[in-house]
């Protein structure tokens, strides 16, 4: 039995209530939160850390990220989005090896420890390599093998085989931080009937499904041209949105990313259907892509969550930058300065993501997983406070979070990584940066 005390802290702790606690303690034993609560803790304790002035909440999650992407940090920047996929980008993943995720997938961990983030979900290739970083890293992953079918059954056959590998391999692994999903890329890159056999592959092994959808305008026209309907209803025709179950199967969650192209109709629908979409503004205004209704669909009953894609459509994992940006682009775009507040933008990055990754966190409470971070708050930034969710959402930075645990183990203490050896990550994965980007080259000159 190990038992550690979080003492003297401001306690945001985002459950149903969203009680907040001004000098209060958390008791965590083994991987469970035990107790929250104000007043003197009793009791021994292995570890005590004193949070005085600092606020304590529960760990942020990225609900949307290509964490092998990491190694393209920069790679291309500033261009059309066709241009910027065809040209740059799926040339240079087409040069990925095993060895690149794995330190790519180590940086991207090292990253989000580094700037909050407990818990993510991701969709890429060789995620094995993904899975075992998350292992050894210590946060919380939600893996899903990217299956991109192009309309082609036999291929189709293939991609749901190694999908259907990953979900059996890494199920409840690393005592249950590691889960999966099935990922049909999407529905302008996969026929419908392949995305329904995925959605059957999940719900009979009671994992859930992750999907791009809506994400551009050429999406939206393109699937109006071939199908006279947008995606969200060519897929609800297979009734893949659907979340809640029937009489033959058990319900399981999709988490729908970037969904910019929605329509009133389509947000009524992923309302009764239960669905979850993962809102990535920078990634959405770097490539062009537009501004999702984000409001739109809080009012009307979605569960919407945060992500920010890969790094190399956002250039970082920090979900700090994430919650001011979806904040300011609401009120940009609606032109109404009371759109997105800051306690329902921390919420989409705590609760609402955790619904899809963990039920059991997203929330600082006894019986909850003990996933939660320290954000000091003894800094120039964060002096005066007034409200601690304003200042979280419009004056922290990733930067400003000093300890991190997940599972009950300490991840990083007053700002020192202690579950990995943050120099090798940092050097290995440079290394196989530079490599990756010098195979992209000598191909592209090779084919003229």
């Amino acid at each position: 039995m190990s038992r550690i005390l979080i003492k003297n802290a401001h306690i945001l702790t985002m459950d149903d209530n969203r009680t907040e606690i001004q000098n209060g303690y958390v008791v965590i034993e083994n991987d469970l939160i035990t107790k929250v609560s104000d007043g003197n803790p009793s009791g021994f304790f292995d570890k005590t850390i004193d949070a005085e002035g600092n606020i304590v909440m529960p760990g942020l999650s990225n609900t949307h990220t290509h964490l092998g992407m990491t190694l393209l940090r920069g790679y291309a920047d500033d261009m059309v989005l066709s241009d910027w996929l065809q040209k740059e980008i799926w040339p240079a993943e087409a040069e990925l090896t095993a060895e690149d995720v794995y330190w790519g997938s180590m940086l991207g961990c090292l990253e989000m420890i580094r700037s909050g983030t407990t818990a993510f979900c991701d969709m890429y290739f060789f995620m094995d390599e993904t899975a075992k970083a998350v292992e050894k890293a210590g946060i919380r992953g939600c893996l899903s093998y990217g299956m991109i079918e192009l309309f082609d059954e036999e291929r189709g056959n293939s991609e749901l085989i190694k999908g259907e590998r990953l979900v059996k391999e890494w199920q409840g692994k690393a005592n249950g931080r590691i889960t999966t999903m099935y990922g049909p890329h999407a529905p302008n890159t996969c026929s419908k009937e392949f995305i329904a056999r995925a959605k059957k592959a999940a719900e009979r092994d009671g994992v859930g499904v992750h999907i791009h959808v809506l994400e551009t305008e050429d999406e939206l026209n393109t699937m109006k041209k071939n199908y006279g309907v947008c995606s969200v209803h060519h897929l609800d025709s297979v009734n893949f949105w659907n979340t809640k179950g029937d009489d033959l199967t058990a319900g399981v969650d999709v988490l729908a990313a970037h969904c910019v192209w929605m329509s009133d109709g389509d947000i009524k629908l992923f309302a009764e259907k239960g669905v979850t979409v993962s809102h990535n503004p920078i990634s959405n205004m770097k490539l062009s892509s537009g501004a999702a209704p984000i409001q739109k669909m809080l009012d009307a009953g979605v569960n919407v969550a945060l992500g920010t894609d890969g790094c190399a459509s956002n250039n970082n994992l920090n979900m700090f930058e994430e919650m001011k940006t979806a904040a300011l682009l609401q009120k940009l775009v609606t032109t109404d300065p009371e759109a997105l507040p800051a306690k329902a933008v921390v919420e989409m990055a705590t609760r609402n993501g955790a619904k899809v990754i963990d039920k059991k966190t997203g929330a600082l409470k006894a019986g909850n997983k003990a996933d939660l971070i320290v954000v000091d708050t003894k800094k120039a930034n964060a002096t005066p406070i007034f409200d601690a969710y304003s200042h979280l959402v419009y004056s922290a930075a990733g930067s400003d979070v000093k300890t991190m645990i997940v599972d009950g183990k300490i991840l990083m203490e007053d700002y020192l990584v202690l579950s990995m050896n943050e120099n090798e990550v940092i050097e290995k994965s440079k290394a196989c940066a530079i490599g990756l980007a010098k195979r992209a080259k000598d191909k592209k000159e090779a084919n003229g």
